[in-house]
């Protein structure tokens, strides 16, 4: 998995709503073709962002609670948290400079 680390419903409120600094979490599931082309760049984003944002990765089928409590109705959703609420997301798949923007304008 890299440098985005796996959370789930029993980790979630430590890692994300508690989290000291901005969370991306990429809202997934296995079957999904463009979460599957996200999530490499996902994987940049998190190297490039190391320190500053924890990139977290949340399979929403081994996950269903946490998907239903934010409404994922798409996938790819990537949710930004900050100080334990949601910042920004953005649905679908989206292009690294476009996340790289929104990561820079809510840091």
């Amino acid at each position: 998995m890299g440098n985005a680390l796996k959370v789930e419903a029993s980790s979630w409120d430590k890692e994300v709503l508690q989290a000291d600094k901005l969370v991306l979490v990429d809202f997934w599931a296995a079957w999904c073709g463009p979460c599957q082309m996200v999530a490499p760049v996902v994987e940049e984003l998190a190297t490039e962002y190391s320190g500053k944002v924890k990139v977290m990765k949340l399979n929403t089928d081994e996950n269903p609670e946490i998907a239903g409590k934010y409404r994922i109705m798409g996938i790819p959703t990537l949710m930004f948290f900050k100080n334990g609420k949601i910042a920004d997301q953005v649905v679908g798949a989206a292009s690294k400079s476009q996340l790289k923007t929104k990561i820079d304008s809510l840091l």
